[in-house]
C-alpha cells in the first residue's frame, strides 16, 4: 500500500506540495496528473523516501522510509522521470547486474530473459546503454525497476517517448503488474490513463485538486453522451437537429470537422439523431456516442483552481 498523510514540502518560499493525503491499495493503479509545477515529482520523491517532507508522514508497504529505508527499497520499484542507468554497460550486463544485486540468486538470469522478452529488449540486448534511443532507454529503466515484482511502484511518465508499439507492450506489463502492486502512475499521457487507470488525482499548485474513478471524471465532461459525426454539410445537419427534443447545442472540430450535438439528461440519444439525419437525408459518417473527454475535465478543473 502506498499511504501519505497531509505532506508539505516547500522549496524557500515556494510551496511544491501542501497537504497531501491519500492512500492506494495492492491491486490498484492510480494515474497522478497535473501541469507542469504541479508538484507531482516532488510527490514522487517523497514518497520513495528521496525527499523528507517538512510535514506528514509517508508509508508504503508498511514501511517509513527514513525509519526503514532498506526495507522499503526492497519492496519499493521506481521509475524517476530521468532514470540513471549505468550507461557503459550493456544492455543485458546492466540488468543482470540489478536482477543479482535486487537479490535474485539463482532466479537472475531467467528473470532477465523473461523481461527481456516481455519489452523486446533481446534485439538491443548487447548493445552499450549509451548508444540506445531514448525509447529503448526508458524500456531498460523500466526492466530495472520492476526487476523483483515490488508490490509497490511509483511510475513516472513510464511511457514517454515510447512508439506505438512499445506503448502496448509497457501497458500490458503494467496491466499484469497491478493485479497484485500497488502501482501510483504520474503522466501526463491522457490515452494511457484511460487505458491503465480505474482511478485518478489531479493536483494543481502542489495541492490536491480531485480524487475520484476515471469513469467519474469522464462523466463530468460535457461531452459526456454528446452525439458525434462527420457530415459533408454542417449547415445542414444543424438545421435538421435544431429545436429537436433533447438537443441543447452544438460544437464543431474545426480540425477535422467533427460535429458534436450536445444532449440534455442521461439517456443516450445517438439512434434518435441517426435516425433523424437520415429522415431528413442528411449524409453523415462514423457516428458515435461520446464516452467523455478526460483532457477537457482535467483543463477545467486546473482553471478553476487557478488563484
Amino acid at each position: 500500500m502506498i499511504q501519505a498523510e497531509r505532506i508539505s514540502k516547500r522549496f524557500g518560499a515556494i510551496a511544491a506540495v501542501e497537504d497531501l493525503g491519500f492512500q492506494v491499495e495492492r491491486g490498484e493503479i492510480v494515474a497522478l496528473l497535473g501541469p507542469n509545477g504541479a508538484g507531482k515529482t516532488t510527490c514522487m520523491r517523497m514518497l520513495s523516501g528521496f525527499l523528507r517532507p517538512d510535514r506528514g508522514s509517508v508509508r508504503l508497504g508498511g514501511y517509513n522510509p527514513w525509519e526503514e529505508p532498506l526495507a522499503l527499497r526492497q519492496s519499493l520499484g521506481y521509475l524517476p522521470e530521468h532514470a540513471p542507468v549505468y550507461r557503459e554497460s550493456s544492455v543485458i550486463t546492466y540488468l543482470r547486474f540489478i536482477a543479482s544485486a535486487r537479490g535474485l540468486g539463482k532466479r537472475a538470469y531467467d528473470t532477465v530473459d523473461d523481461i527481456c522478452e516481455r519489452l523486446t529488449l533481446n534485439p538491443i540486448a548487447h548493445q552499450t546503454v549509451s548508444t540506445l534511443s531514448k525509447g529503448s532507454m526508458r524500456r531498460v529503466a523500466l526492466a530495472a525497476a520492476i526487476m523483483h515484482r515490488p508490490p509497490v511502484l511509483l511510475l513516472d511518465e513510464p511511457t514517454d517517448g515510447l512508439d506505438p508499439i512499445q506503448k502496448q507492450q509497457v501497458r500490458r506489463l503494467i496491466q499484469d503488474l497491478g493485479k497484485t502492486s500497488a502501482i501510483l502512475m504520474s503522466t501526463h499521457q491522457i490515452d494511457d490513463v484511460l487505458v491503465l487507470c480505474p482511478r485518478t488525482m489531479i493536483m494543481g499548485s502542489g495541492r490536491k485538486l480531485l480524487d475520484k474513478s476515471t469513469e467519474e471524471l469522464l462523466h463530468q465532461s460535457k461531452y459526456h453522451n454528446a452525439v458525434s459525426f462527420v457530415a459533408r454539410e454542417s449547415i445542414a445537419a444543424r438545421a435538421a437537429l435544431e429545436g429537436m427534443s433533447g438537443v441543447s447545442g452544438f460544437e464543431q472540430n474545426a480540425a477535422d470537422g467533427r460535429l458534436y450535438v450536445f444532449v440534455q439528461g442521461s439517456k443516450p440519444q445517438n439512434q434518435i439523431i441517426a435516425e433523424r439525419l437520415t429522415q431528413k437525408n442528411v449524409p453523415f459518417l462514423d457516428l458515435r456516442l461520446e464516452v467523455g473527454r478526460l483532457d477537457e475535465v482535467f483543463a477545467k478543473t486546473v482553471a478553476e483552481a487557478r488563484p
